[in-house]
This record gives structure tokens, sequence and C-alpha cells, in this order.
């Protein structure tokens, strides 16, 4: 479980001057809930096993005795967490926790006002604002856009101002590679510096392209894989392989086509019970199919189904409603009021999947789908659909005593000409010695080629199975959910043990939040239908959230995957419940609301960092500049293989292997598996596609902070290591891609070095660079001449680095000499960085 302590800046901050309108006065759930979350409830809160005392603190009815209202000296509370004696002081010494002298006085102050309770402001449906009641203080009230007038108003409460906007060359490779992952090419760089039209229009038609591009949903999938730990092998034991890539696919396709964000949530939450449910919604609930599978022997199934089912329960929990619904698997909830009871009824609504636990080893596991790929899979559908009626009727005349009879007296009269033209599987072999198989092929073939009434039906069915197994060929069969007719009874578990049933409970939402509709069913398609209904408070600040926190690095609520009492509070409540509210009011638009973001003031400033503002908001939590933060793994390998001109922007399709050490399956996975890397453009695809296996993930990707898929994970963990510069120093892929960029810049630029450098530099980091960079790029890029000049085998060696080949047409020796030049470009701070 989390414990989100407040840094002393932050507690500072709350006890700011007189004037500070937002720090006058003290909240329940801003600033005192924290700190009875943080200290107290593990001991004096939901759960009740762990209670001490007989004293609960998350009730106020509860707490009244010992809070005293209205009389801070007669406080026992007070008194416990001010207490010096280490026998009296609350929280106890040994649970390394204590109430700062800060925290002290925002609970004296909070008692003395009578001590008032709110409701957890996340439970609370959020409420439309408007906007217009905020303005920035400090310049008027001019402002347009609704993002900057919330932000700017609480800039001017804090003494901060907001910063000017960044130049042309930033804002376009920021908006560029927030919405597709790719970096601006250089003539784009071009066409947008130099576009006479006032800034806003200009931005805005790119913003309006970029959002239209295929390459929109490719890079705003991949968060949403590792939410769904999406991989392709199972990840256990000796971690066989599977095939989710259809479900992939149909993630890309939802997002680049703007399904409402409801529509979206409902398809993989239940789109099997969709009334009339298609292929592509049927695909869409492998969301909830892309946990880890065991097929380890000797393992007990119902163990592993119970594991299966409790991974479903709390990843739809964590995605959609920003909840840690895990930790009340054992025991109540130690600080949210999620009962043991309340997480058995949403782990029931998951529990009615026909699945025996034990999987297949690289076969999937039941119930599965046979799709083809996505952009056929319409047609695969209708030809299915054609099919079926067509096989039944088969079906049906194979069924009848009068077929038999034709059969019969075929058999009996098969000459040698018939017997000739039966199918190979039996021709080789006498009639009286065909076995099981071959009679059934010997009586497929006189239904299908000469029974008549087989016959015409076959004429049509034929062609039709021919198209089918065609289509079926391009995809794949993936894991789905389905219902059983019969649903599972569902206990809850003592202590979370598979084996220890205790009271039987029925699939129901939580009573603390809005309960379901009555005329929505009792399964997932109700619960579905619950999440993504306007009055739960939950989803759509959990989705906004995570939008925002795509564009500026962290949300507003930073801890995105936790809105409960351990949860930081929103930095900017009131613009988190209006994009929230916005959200929904738009039909659930996603792209909408990246536009929204992306267009506004408070996106597009400057990200440099001031004195002052560094003393006063170190992190930028109140956004008084723009964002900045390392690239994910994926935009790193993609932007680096598209600057060098070798990027392959297929969609979709199986997963392919590019560049990875050998011999690292052989040394990790069981039975010592060989990695066969792919050749030629599946070596270049973007990340999105590149093979995941559990075991042994992807080490590139790893290496520079991907998030692993074992589990659902929201989020991007960041570090910056010396591995990380080695790596992209050195491996394959970035050396490779440093000489393309380099036999670009001999090819594409000018015939000058300040040419050469210029274009590189808006090749990777979308500006020219100034004078004093120009002056180092060519001196180095002199030195690194006469460094090839003297070791022309050391050229040689380097230009051959990866698969594709150096243009014959380049000397060696200044392809080299370049080569380093764009390998310097791409491994600075500022090519790994978003600003």
């Amino acid at each position: 479980m989390r414990k989100l302590r407040r840094s002393a800046f932050q507690v500072a901050m709350m006890l700011a001057v007189a004037g500070n309108s937002w720090a006058d006065d003290v909240r329940f759930n801003r600033d005192i809930r924290p700190i009875l979350s943080d200290n107290c409830f593990q001991c004096h809160g939901p759960d009740a096993a762990a209670r001490e005392a007989e004293l609960r603190l998350d009730i106020r009815e509860e707490a009244v005795a010992a809070l005293a209202p209205g009389r801070p000296e007669k406080s026992a509370v007070l008194e416990r967490v001010t207490a010096k004696d280490e026998w009296t002081v609350m929280p106890p010494p040994e649970t390394h926790k204590s109430v700062s002298k800060a925290e002290a006085e925002l609970l004296r102050r909070w008692i003395a006002d009578g001590a008032e309770y709110e409701p957890h402001w996340s439970f609370l449906k959020p409420e439309r604002i408007d906007p217009l009641q905020f303005g920035n203080r400090n310049n008027g009230d001019n402002l347009q856009h609704p993002i900057d007038r919330f932000v700017q108003a609480r800039l001017a409460d804090k003494g901060l101002a907001p910063s000017p906007e960044a130049d042309r060359p930033t804002l376009l490779r920021r908006v560029t590679l927030t919405l597709t992952g790719l970096p601006p090419t250089p003539a784009a760089v071009e066409s947008f510096v130099n576009d006479p039209a006032p800034t806003d229009v200009a931005y805005e038609r790119v913003v309006d392209r970029l959002l239209a591009s295929p390459r929109y949903g490719e890079h705003m999938a991949y968060p949403w894989l590792d939410a769904a730990r999406y991989a392709d092998s199972d990840g256990y034991e000796s971690d066989p392989l599977r095939n989710m890539w259809p479900w992939r696919d149909w993630v890309v396709e939802a997002l680049n086509n703007n399904k409402p964000y409801d529509e979206f949530a409902i398809e993989q939450l239940a789109g099997d019970l969709l009334p009339e449910a298609t292929l592509k919604q049927q695909l869409a609930t492998g969301f909830n199919r892309n946990h880890r599978n065991n097929n380890e022997g000797g393992t007990i199934g119902e163990e592993w189904r119970i594991e299966y089912v409790a991974d479903r329960a709390e990843t739809t929990a964590t995605v959609f409603l920003g909840l840690t619904w895990g930790c009340a698997r054992c025991h109540d909830h130690k600080y949210d009021p999620i009962s043991q009871a309340d997480y058995y009824r949403l782990f029931a609504f998951f529990n009615n999947v026909p699945e025996i636990g034990k999987a297949f080893g690289g076969r999937n596991a039941p119930p599965m789908l046979n799709v083809s790929r996505l952009e056929d899979i319409e047609e695969f559908e209708a030809t299915n659909e054609a099919l079926q009626p067509l096989e039944e009727q088969l079906t049906h005349v194979n069924q009848t005593d009068e077929f038999e009879t034709r059969l019969i007296d075929w058999f009996n009269c098969l000459d040698r000409k018939s017997f000739a033209n039966l199918p190979d599987s039996v021709v080789r072999t006498p009639p009286e010695d065909w076995d099981k198989k071959q009679i059934a092929s010997a009586r497929k073939h006189f239904l299908e080629h000469v029974d008549p009434a087989g016959r015409l039906l076959a004429a049509q069915a034929i062609p039709l199975r021919k198209k089918r197994d065609r289509l079926q060929s391009t995809g794949a069969k993936v894991m789905v959910m389905a219902e059983m007719d019969k649903p599972r009874e569902t206990h809850l578990l003592k202590r979370g043990a598979w084996d220890q049933p205790g009271q039987r409970v029925s699939a129901k939402t939580p009573d603390w939040l809005p309960p379901m509709k009555e005329q929505w069913p009792d399964n997932r398609l109700g619960l579905a239908k619950w999440i993504v209904d306007r009055d739960n408070p939950l989803t759509a600040r959990v989705a906004v959230n995570r939008l925002w926190a795509h564009h500026f690095g962290s949300g507003l609520v930073r801890t995105m995957d936790d809105f409960g009492l351990q949860g930081a509070t929103p930095t900017h409540p009131e613009l988190l419940d209006w994009l929230a509210v916005e959200f929904i009011d738009t039909g659930w638009n996603t792209k909408a609301m990246h536009r929204l973001v992306v267009t506004s003031h408070t996106f597009r400033q400057t990200s440099r960092v001031t004195p002052e503002q560094l003393k006063l908001d170190p992190e930028n939590q109140f956004l008084a500049r723009g964002p900045r933060y390392r690239l994910p793994a994926q935009v790193i390998r993609d932007q680096a293989l598209f600057a060098g001109g070798l990027i392959v922007e297929k969609a979709g399709g199986p997963p392919v292997k590019p560049y990875q050490p050998v011999g690292l399956w052989k040394e990790i996975v069981k039975g010592s598996p060989t990695y066969k890397r792919d050749d030629g453009d599946a070596l270049y695809r973007r990340s999105l596609y590149t093979f995941w296996r559990r075991a042994v993930k992807p080490p590139l990707m790893v290496l520079l902070d991907a998030n692993e898929r074992d589990v659902c994970t929201i989020g991007q963990k960041r570090t910056n290591t010396p591995l990380q510069a080695l790596l992209m120093l050195n491996d394959v892929t970035f050396v490779e891609a440093a000489r393309g960029l380099g036999g670009r810049m001999l090819k594409e630029a000018g015939p000058r070095d300040t040419e050469r450098a210029k274009f590189a530099f808006r090749a990777v980091l979308g500006r020219d660079p100034d004078q004093g960079e120009r002056a180092i790029l060519v001196d180095a890029l002199q030195g690194f001449r006469d460094r090839f000049r003297e070791e022309p085998e050391a050229a040689k060696k380097l230009i051959a680095v990866g698969e594709s080949s150096a243009d014959s047409t380049l000397e060696p020796t200044e392809l080299a000499a370049q080569t380093a030049i764009a390998r310097l470009i791409m491994n600075l701070d500022e090519a790994v960085t978003f600003e």
C-alpha cells in the first residue's frame, strides 16, 4: 500500500501568508484527511479487524469524543499526536510515522473550527464549474481558453505568473511528440516556422493534422497496453507464447476512429454481452484475458482460476476507477471504504467465464475466438454468417435416414472409376480396411460431391469455406471473455485463500458509490454501464487525469492509480472536475479532450524555469511553465528510427522481433528457446509492435524504463542511468539510426557543414542550432574526419553496423564522420526530453 507523505514544502504552502485565499481556511479533504490517513487510519480506520482502542477516526460520529470539536485544548487526538513521551505519542514510534509541527497546527485549527468532515473528494459527483468565474488577477480577465482560466487563477493565488509561449519550433516538436510519438520532419519544421498565419491559427492546423494521423492511435495505444498488461506470452514457467495481437490492433483502430470512451470501456469489459455482438465487440473483451496464464504441471486449476478472476477485478478497478481494490482481497481496506465483501462483489462480475484455470501452453486458453486481421474482419464475419446456414443444412442432410440409404447404395456400387475420385486419404486403402477417419472422409465426399441434396448446398458452401479459411489465416485465435449459462457461486474467501470460502456474495457495486440502475443486468454489461454512467464520480476524473498526465508528465492527481484516501489531492480540483464533466458532455470525445489540452496556453508555455518558479514550485505543480520530462522508452527508440529514415510504418499484424543480445532467451527461459530476430522491414517497425515475452522483456525497452506488463501498470517510471547512456551510444538500433541520419545529412541537406548540422538538429530536436552549437558541431565534425581518415577500417566498421546497408554512393570516411555527429545529437539530453 502506498504511503503518501506530504513534503514540508507542501505543508508550508498550505500555511502560506494571509491574503492567499486558497490557504486561509483549513479544509478536511485537502489538509486534514491526508494527515489522518497517513498516520491514523491503519489502526483507527475502516478495517475493523485491525482497529485499536475501539477508536475509529474516519467517521466523524465515532471520532467526536476523541476530537473534542471547538475545544482543541481538550482534544485527546491532539494531545496524543503532540505528546513527547514515547509511550504516549501517536502514532507509536515503532510505526516510523509522526505528525509534524505544521501538521499538528493544521489539526489544531481544524478542531478549533469545529472538526467538520467532508466526503472524500473523489467519491462526490463532479459538477460543472463555470470557468468564467476564474480569471487571471494579475493580467486582467481577457483569457479565452477555459483551462488557462483555472490555471492562472491558481497561479495568482500563489504569487506566480504564467510563462510566455514557447517558440514555434519547440511548440511543433512538443505537440508532434505528444500526439504521435514521433518528431516532426525537417520539412514540417520549415513549414511551421515560416507559416505567415498567426501562431494560433497555424498551430491549431498542426494539431488537427496530427489528431487525424494514424500515428496518433499507435502512440496512444502504448500506455493502454501497459494498463491492460498486454504481452505475447503467458508469463509463467516456460513462458509459452500466445496470440493476442488482434486485440492490440483493435485498440489502435478504436483510438484512431475516436471511439467514444464510454463505448471503448463497455466493449472491452462486456462486448460479448451486447445485443448481436459483432466479432470486433467480442474481440475487444481480450482486454480482460491479457493476464498471465499458468500451464505448469501440478497446478490446481481452481486456485489459478481464482487468480485470473481477481486480476480482472483489480485491473478493472485500477484502470477505470483509479482505486487500489486489491488491498481488500484478504481484509477490509485499511484506508478506503472498500470492505472485503465489496471486493468479492466486484469479483463476482468476472467469475462466470467458462475457464478451467489451467492454461494450455502455446495454444491460449478457452474461451477463444478465431478472427482475421482487423482490416478484413467485417468481410470475415459476413462470410461466416453466409456460411453458417449452409453448414447447418448440410449437417441436417447428413443426419437423415434418406441420406443413409443413398450413402449405402453408393458405397455398395463403388466401381474403380468412382473409387479413384475419392479423397487421397482413402483412395489408397481398400474400403473394407477403412478406419473411422477414412469412413468419415468418404462420407463427406459423398455428401458434398455425389449426393444430389448435399451437392447443391456444397456448391455454395465450399467457396465460402475457402474464403473463410483464407481470411482466417491472416489473423489468429485469441482469448476473449464469455459468460456461463448458469452463473458460478461466489464466496468471500477467508484471508483471500482460494480453498477457504466464506459467506456467499452476489455481484454488486459498492454502497458508498451511486447504485446501478434497475434496468441494467447484474452482469459485466451492467457493471460496464455503471462504470461509464454520468453519476459515477470516478471514471471521467480518472480518464481525464491520465490524459492530462500524458501531456504534462504527471496528473492533476499525481497518484494516477489511486484516487482513494491515500492518493494525492488534486492540485487543481476545479479544473479536474470541469474537465471530467466536459469529457462526458462532449460524448466522451477523447480527441476533443486532447485538442482542448494541447491548445491551451498552459501547455504551450515555455518550459524554461526561472529562479522564482524553482523556489516556489520546484515540481511545477501549479503549472507556471510548460511540461518537461524524459521521453518514454518507445518514443526514444521510434524517434531514432524516424530521424534515421529507417522506420517502417506498417500498421498492425503479428509482433516483430527486432535486435536483441544473442542467447538471452536461452539463458533465462526454460527449454532454452532461441530468439530468432526478424529481417528486413520488421526490424524497423514502431515499438508498439515489438514482441513482448514476459520472462525476457525486450532489453532495450526495459533499460529505457518501459513498464514490464506482468500486471496492470498506470503511469511511466522515469530514471536516468549510465546504462541508458551506454545503450544509446552503442546499441545497434541507435548506431544504425545514426548512420541513417548521417546519410540523410549528406544527401538531403546542403553541401556546407553548417547546413548539415542544421538538418540533423531539425530531424532530432525540431529546431536550428544556435551559433555556439554550430561551432561545436563543425569543430567536432572535423575531428571525426581526421580520425576516420587515419583509421579507414574504423570508419567502415562503424557504417556497417546493422542489417541495412550503407549508401554505397557515399564516401565511407565522410559518412562515418557524419554518423558520429548524428550519434552525438541523438544522445543530447534535449533529444530524450519532452519540453
